[in-house]
């Protein structure tokens, strides 16, 4: 089992992505914080073979704490987890180690992706297998740097975002026609986003009755008590 540390300020955003990293085969949790400096003391004590940190922490910055764990001779690997697109902080984390970068909002099926991804990696630089060739090293860096799954035909990752983000957002649930209305899309279009992100599992189909008529379905963000 690969064991993941999960370093996220939020604690909703910190329970969503414990709950995504248990429910991928070959993962488990070994642990959820809520700062940097807990992220360290957690190392300090607890095996940990990859760390899901969140890059804006309350007590400082989550290169910094990258810098300090590798200062400390940690080894974990770690996977960014930011909104921000900033150029020069992609190369930045880069330089301190960050095997991969994940924008926020992202769906389930975003981190498992990456993970599984990693597991691959991770599977190819096994410790006590016996100097890897160049052709090992470079086919493990290219199972990271892989493409992730593509979405299916018409759908865009930005658009997919925002839908997601829409969801997350509304703690009762939302209909096809709030949600296009909240992102500027049609009703249709956001029904496919939508249901894409249902047959994911990310999110939930829940009939509404609160209208006279027929049921309207209502898009639930699903989470660990929810599932």
């Amino acid at each position: 089992m690969i064991r993941v540390l999960v370093v996220e300020d939020d604690q909703v955003a910190a329970e969503a992505h414990r709950m995504y990293v248990s429910r991928v085969q070959g993962f488990e949790v070994a642990g959820v914080v809520h700062s940097g400096r807990d992220a360290l003391r957690t190392l300090e004590n607890t095996p940990v073979d990859l760390v899901l940190l969140d890059l804006y922490l309350p007590d400082g910055h989550g290169l910094d704490v990258c810098r300090a764990l590798r200062a400390a001779g940690h080894r974990a690997d770690v996977i960014a987890v930011t909104s921000a697109r900033d150029l020069a902080l992609v190369r930045a984390a880069v330089s301190v180690g960050v095997v991969q970068y994940l924008l926020k909002p992202f769906t389930f099926a975003g981190l498992r992706d990456r993970l599984q991804a990693y597991a691959r990696y991770h599977a190819q630089l096994v410790e006590g297998a016996g100097p890897p060739s160049q052709d090992d090293i470079d086919q493990a860096f290219a199972v990271l740097r892989s493409p992730d799954t593509p979405l299916p035909k018409g759908l865009s990752q930005e658009s997919l975002d925002a839908v997601a983000a829409a969801v997350r957002s509304s703690s009762d649930g939302a209909s096809a026609s709030t949600i296009a209305s909240q992102v500027g899309m049609s009703r249709v279009t956001a029904r496919r986003y939508l249901e894409y992100l249902a047959d994911l599992g990310t999110v939930a189909r829940r009939p509404s009755y609160g209208r006279v008529g027929r049921p309207e379905v209502g898009y639930h963000w699903v989470t660990a008590e929810t599932q």
